[in-house]
């Protein structure tokens, strides 16, 4: 295996996973509450490692060369994105520093309920396939053969790192983490960037398909 072209794969596949988006905000909570947090990486990782896959070995090209297709994921995650920015801004301005468990996003989930928000977080999200299955998958088929096969191993390493990197951090320190003060931040920060990644997905949609 060519552990150079791995390295690259590692490297690309990192710059696509580690900005602050729906998926890491979600592991990230998840750990902060101890909730299942293993779990959230384990299905986030494995989703990564489905669609990375699915792009680097050739349906890259083609989702890219359907624009409907990318179209109608961007919209429901316009949708998804402004719903879960909202929630979380209705979660960070319902904190009070002198009743922590009093919140309703301090209520432990199921375990299922859990491996429905992380299918929904990633699934949903239009970073996913522009990223993950057209971006990744234009660059995977660059490289052939054995070569593809080490860029790939990269890719998805890069996402099982990092996943479980935040979910264990967030566990370790989640006693501060978990102070109302601590969540309420996080709540805001986790809103504004589902705004903003909102914001920008319906900009690009209106430039790109209503102005030409």
């Amino acid at each position: 295996m060519n552990y150079w072209v791995t390295l690259q794969g590692f490297i690309l596949g990192a710059t696509m996973i580690i900005p602050v988006g729906a998926q890491n905000a979600y592991v990230l909570n998840q750990g902060i509450k101890r909730n299942h947090h293993l779990t959230t990486a384990t299905v986030c990782s494995f989703l990564d490692l489905i669609f990375m896959s699915i792009g680097i070995f050739g349906a890259g090209t083609l989702l890219s060369q359907h624009e409907n297709v990318l179209m109608a994921i961007t919209v429901a995650g316009i949708v998804f994105l402004s719903v879960y920015g909202y929630l979380s801004l209705k979660s960070a301005l319902a904190y009070r520093s002198n009743e922590p468990q009093t919140q309703e996003s301090a209520l432990p989930k199921s375990r299922s309920m859990v491996i429905i928000g992380a299918l929904a977080v990633t699934i949903l999200n239009p970073h996913l396939y522009l990223d993950s299955v057209v971006i990744l998958g234009s660059l995977g088929g660059q490289f052939h053969g054995n070569d593809r096969i080490a860029f790939a191993i990269g890719t998805i390493t890069a996402s099982f790192v990092w996943f479980f990197t935040i979910s264990i951090g967030a566990a370790k320190l989640s006693a501060v983490l978990s102070r109302p003060r601590s969540q309420q931040i996080i709540d805001m920060i986790v809103a504004t960037t589902m705004f903003i990644i909102a914001y920008s997905l319906a900009k690009n949609l209106y430039f790109e398909h209503f102005i030409k």
